[in-house]
This record gives structure tokens, sequence and C-alpha cells, in this order.
């Protein structure tokens, strides 16, 4: 079964100095049946105009992945940790016990545009952590690549939790499968262009839960940047 999120039905905010579109439940938007999917509780689409961004503050207990399509992304935090985050560079903040950080844009003159994708950790009150990792578009080039996992196999930033999650960028005839295990679920957003999943047409902004499938297949794409995130099933 697929069930598709389009993107003209995520929730909105709109600000000054920010763009935002939320997949799921996220600060003043709440939507009882979009709360998450298993353990994927927040994929924000953000755009913030240059010289501006989220000021000090704080989370916990919550894995953190923030994913940059256009522009730079700077970040602060209180574990002592100074980046730029840009295009082809996977963040991971691990909240844990606490930890506070900003996060703005990097440039004076140009936008920057993002994913912040909040994971669920197995489990409560770790240490607070940090990790930024590249993948170049050779990389990920018509086929999936692992960019997060509970182990960090294959060079990817390690998130804790049963996730794993990956990138690609299809066009035309290209084509990409992930198997799923018995018992799995998956969630798909499109990033970028267009690209059809499991049969069924998906456009920049749309998100797809999928339950009870044996593989997620991408094909019929155009320019497309996709995510992928292979997650246990359902609990409740």
């Amino acid at each position: 079964m697929i069930m598709i999120r389009r993107a003209n039905e995520r929730g909105v905010a709109e600000f000054d100095w920010l763009s935002s579109r939320h997949s799921f439940s996220f600060g003043h938007y709440y939507d009882p049946a979009h709360m998450g999917f298993g353990p994927l509780r927040v994929i924000n689409e953000d755009r913030v105009v240059p010289g501006e961004g989220f000021p000090t503050h704080g989370h916990r207990d919550m894995e953190i992945i923030s994913y940059v399509l256009e522009g730079a992304l700077e970040h602060r935090d209180s574990i002592g940790t100074g980046s730029v985050i840009r295009p082809g560079d996977v963040q991971r903040m691990s909240a844990g016990t606490g930890i506070s950080h900003s996060e703005y844009n990097h440039s004076s003159t140009e936008p920057v545009h993002f994913l912040q994708i909040w994971i669920v950790p197995a489990a409560r009150g770790r240490r607070p952590g940090y990790e930024q990792r590249n993948f170049p578009r050779d990389e990920r080039h018509g086929r999936l690549r692992l960019i997060a996992s509970p182990d960090g196999s294959d060079g990817s930033v390690t998130v804790h939790q049963d996730v794993r999650l990956y990138s690609t960028l299809l066009d035309g005839d290209q084509r990409a499968e992930l198997a799923l295990a018995a018992g799995r679920n998956a969630w798909v957003q499109v990033a970028r262009g267009e690209v059809t999943v499991n049969g069924k047409r998906l456009a920049v902004g749309d998100g797809a839960a999928i339950d009870g499938e044996s593989s997620v297949v991408l094909d019929g794409a155009r320019a497309a940047e996709v995510l992928v995130f292979d997650l246990p099933g359902q609990t409740d």
C-alpha cells in the first residue's frame, strides 16, 4: 500500500525570514492524521532569507538530520561544534540529554533551502553528539546511496534508531530499487523534480508512506532528487 502526501497538503509556516512546509505536525501546525510515520517524526522543507535563521534553541532526545538543497547553512551548538552545511553534506545532531544550537543562512546575499528531518531515537538519555559528511553527486547519481544508518555503514552518518536513509539523483530511464525486509516500511520524499514510486507519480515536495510492500521502485524520473527512508514497521 502506498499513501501519498501531496506537497500542497502540508502544513505552512510563513514569516518575513522563513518559508516552511511541514509533512507532519510541527509547531503551530497540528493534524492528528499526520503525526509522523514510525520513528520518522518531522520533515520540514525550509527556505531562509540571506543573513537570517533560527536563534539558539534547545532540543532533547531526538536525532536531527539537515540536508541542504541550495545555499549554505551555518550551525553552532553547545557542545562546541561550528560548521557550514552545503549541498551534498549531511549533518546529524543527536540531542540526547540536551543540546542548544542555532542555524543561520551563511550567506548575506543568497537564500538557503534545506530539509530538516527528525527521527525519534531508540533510547532516551544518550550523550549529545554531532556528525557531518559529504556525499558527492556521482555517488548518488543513478543509484541509492546510503547516507544515514544505525551502524554508520558505507560511510553513512550514524543515527540512534533502526532507520536507513538513502539519497538518489535520477533522470530519464534511470531506475533505482530498494528491497524491504518483511515487516519494514518506507517513506519517500521528493526533494526535486518528479519520479514514479511503485507506479504512483510524485512531484517535488510530495511524500509517500509505503506499507506492506516488498520493495520501493523509483523510475520515470525528471531531474529528481529523492530521499528514501527504510523504517521499522508501525507498532500502533
